[in-house]
């Protein structure tokens, strides 16, 4: 009997020990939806699940399909930035630059951080909207051409 239950916990430990850890979110890390819609010519629409982790200076934005799969993926550290989408990258020295090219508008990736945290901090000549952030929810719209409208939903 003693031989039938080593027998039987010597596969189940060996499992255990190949089993990855779970993956060990940062500080500082936030999920969810997100909803654009950017007034552009042609008008653009972009709903995605995102991961965004760090801080204005060093920081990642992970856009993901319903499904789980990146879109694209946007980071930065000073005078550094770097886009992927589709297997092509792209960097630049300015973070504004490349949500430009992702998104057809410049998001204030600095001032959402704030945002995220319950702070009304300026975002350029974006206008926030934190009433329902308390229920995971933010708003932002930025009125000058070309106008837009950002949703944020976290998972809490």
């Amino acid at each position: 009997m003693l031989r039938r239950t080593a027998l039987i916990a010597l596969p189940t430990g060996l499992l255990a020990a190949c089993a990855s850890a779970p993956r060990e979110r940062p500080a500082r890390f936030w999920s969810g939806r997100l909803g654009l819609q950017v007034q552009s010519s042609p008008p653009q629409d972009v709903y995605a699940g995102f991961e965004l982790q760090g801080g204005p200076e060093h920081g990642e934005l992970t856009l993901l399909s319903p499904i789980g799969s990146v879109l694209a993926r946007l980071s930065w550290s000073p005078g550094h930035a770097l886009l992927e989408q589709g297997g092509q990258h792209w960097t630049d020295s300015s973070l504004d630059a490349l949500t430009q090219r992702l998104v057809n508008t410049v998001i204030p990736v600095q001032a959402l951080f704030d945002w995220l945290e319950g702070r009304a901090s300026p975002g350029g000549d974006w206008q926030v909207d934190l009433s329902a952030w308390s229920a995971g929810r933010i708003q932002a719209q930025r009125l000058s051409p070309p106008s837009a409208r950002l949703r944020i939903v976290l998972e809490r």
